[in-house]
This record gives C-alpha cells, sequence and structure tokens, in this order.
C-alpha cells in the first residue's frame, strides 16, 4: 500500500509546527506499507496545487494530512471537511478568504474515508489522548482536507482524511494554561494511524460525536 503523509509549514508566527514535525519522524517500516512524506505550504490553494502535483507522481493509495490545532489537548481525527474557505487570520502568503467555496464543482462536504473511530480507539490504547472532530475549521487545515477527499475522487484513491496534533510543550512557554503534547507521543499517534489505515478498509461503530 502506498500513503502519501503531508505535515503543513509553521504559520500564524509560529517558530515550529508540530504537523511537519511528526510527519517527518513517522516510520518508514510500516506494515510493507510505502511512505511518502510531503511538506505543504500554509496557503490557500497552493497547498492544493503541491498535494495533486505530489498524487500525479506518487499515485497513493490512501492520503493522511496533518495540522497543528492549537489549543486542542489530544489527537484528533476530523470527519468531515465542508466547502468553504472563511479565513481568521491570513496565510503565509497574506491570502485571507471569506466565504469562499473551496471548489465551485464540488460537494458541500466530503467525510473522511479513513477509519475515524478505529483510528481513535487504537491510539487511545496506547494511553494516548484522541478523539473524532466533527469540526476541521475554516482555515488552511480544512482547504487542505476538503482537497484531498476532492482529489481522492477525481484520481480515485481509496481513502483520505485528517488528523489535527495539539501544540509542541515548546510553543505553549508563553501561553499560560494551553494544552501541549510531546513529540515523541504525537509521531506514536500518527504512526498507529498509518498502521490502522493499512489493516482496516472498514470502520468500527462505537460513540465518537464531539463538538471541536
Amino acid at each position: 500500500m502506498k500513503i502519501l503523509i503531508t505535515g503543513f509549514d509553521p504559520f500564524g508566527g509560529e517558530k515550529t509546527n508540530p504537523a511537519i514535525e511528526s510527519v517527518k519522524r513517522i516510520s518508514e517500516d510500516i506494515e510493507n506499507a510505502e511512505i511518502k512524506k510531503l511538506e505543504i505550504p500554509t496557503v490557500f490553494h497552493k497547498s492544493a496545487q503541491v498535494l495533486e502535483e505530489a498524487i500525479k507522481d506518487f499515485k497513493p493509495d490512501a492520503i493522511l494530512c496533518v495540522g497543528q490545532a492549537g489549543g486542542r489537548y489530544d489527537i484528533t481525527v476530523e470527519r468531515v471537511a465542508i466547502n468553504q474557505d472563511d479565513a481568521r487570520i491570513e496565510d503565509n502568503e497574506g491570502n485571507k478568504p471569506i466565504d469562499i467555496p473551496i471548489r465551485k464543482d464540488g460537494k458541500n462536504a466530503y467525510f473522511a474515508t479513513i477509519p475515524i473511530k478505529r483510528i481513535v480507539e487504537e491510539i487511545k490504547k496506547e494511553n494516548i489522548p484522541a478523539s473524532v472532530s466533527n469540526s476541521a475549521g475554516t482555515f488552511v487545515c480544512n482547504h487542505i482536507m476538503y482537497q484531498a477527499l476532492y482529489l481522492s475522487e477525481k484520481y480515485n484513491i481509496k481513502e483520505a482524511g485528517f488528523i489535527h496534533v495539539p501544540f509542541l510543550p515548546e510553543q505553549v512557554v508563553d501561553k499560560p494554561n494551553t494544552s501541549s503534547m510531546s513529540l515523541e507521543n504525537i509521531v506514536k499517534a500518527l504512526n498507529i494511524a498509518v498502521k490502522t489505515i493499512v489493516n482496516y478498509n472498514e470502520d468500527i461503530k462505537v460513540s465518537g460525536g464531539a463538538i471541536s
């Protein structure tokens, strides 16, 4: 199985991004999967252009995108991406779209096709906090999740999804009462996610509703 895994570069004034730092450290030896790691820019549409070029070159069976969700305390596996850009802050090239559809020919929303609840349960077995999230926001994380699912239909890719990860401890030194997670645990959780994607085609039915 070939899996394309993306992580964003730093944004919003941060010097690092746990997304790309953890993606870089994902094991190269998971269930005989062929893994390609890709850094993408925190920029509307340009991130999708980079992703699509990698898709055409690598021809993956699955896509897993990873992004930072500062303030969340756990690994959150996203359920749905909506066809809307509505930025609270500028991206890394100064773009700030408000109430703009991502794809005029796309669906109103796409649901993740990776086994989201199974991934959450497998991560929790290792005593790492994890949950299903029902909102990927309206910034570049939602944008790239939507694009990944749109492109997975276009290129007949079996599975695609998105995982949000918390701040790293060094990012919250100046952010009192803000949650963080060690890079070691984030990487461990992503390795489990990849293993689960390789080994399971179907999800499990357990309670997983959440506001975030």
